[in-house]
């Protein structure tokens, strides 16, 4: 029986707007439930990053445009986004760790959108992650991208765990 749900699909598939829809329905029924999101960050009509927006409404950068092709030896970058590591952790592991020291006797859904190339430069996240889908009292709602290039650990352990159900949002050519 599969305990946590993850959301696949191509960027721009709605992903993020069904996980707040689902939120919003679970929050006003009185579930307890928290985590975060990923925002795209737009300028002029242009993305130029995105934010992470915990449900808890605390919001801070994850990723923006850098124009400087130089990069510094402890900047993680992701094609022209450059990842703010620090702003990342700081408001997602709080999170994450209150959720995981909750009483199992409390159920509560934690969500987590999204677990990405970006969000796994960061380690602690990667740990707390694992800790929160063995963790007895918290179902997961997540989002993970769909296999394309050099697989992410993290992702394909979810993907084959047997407490996940993943659905596929969208429509994808030769895909499993």
């Amino acid at each position: 029986m599969s305990k946590h749900v993850f959301l696949t699909g191509p960027p721009g598939v709605g992903k993020t707007t069904l996980i707040q829809k689902v939120t919003q329905a679970l929050k006003s029924s009185g579930i307890s439930i928290d985590g975060f999101y990923t925002e795209e960050v737009r300028e002029g009509g242009r993305r130029t990053g995105f934010d992470v927006v915990t449900l808890s409404g605390k919001r801070g950068p994850l990723s923006r445009v850098s124009s400087d092709s130089s990069t510094s030896r402890r900047e993680y970058r992701v094609g022209q986004y450059v990842v703010d590591l620090v702003s990342f952790e700081q408001l997602v592991l709080p999170m994450l760790r209150n959720v995981n020291h909750g009483s199992d006797a409390e159920k509560k859904i934690c969500v987590i959108d999204e677990i990405g190339k970006m969000e796994l430069f960061s380690q602690p996240f990667i740990q707390a992650v694992r800790q929160t889908l063995t963790g007895s009292g918290t179902v997961v709602l997540g989002t993970i991208p769909i296999p394309k290039g050099k697989p992410l650990d993290l992702v394909e352990e979810i993907r084959s765990r047997k407490d996940v159900k993943v659905f596929n949002t969208g429509f994808q050519k030769n895909y499993h």
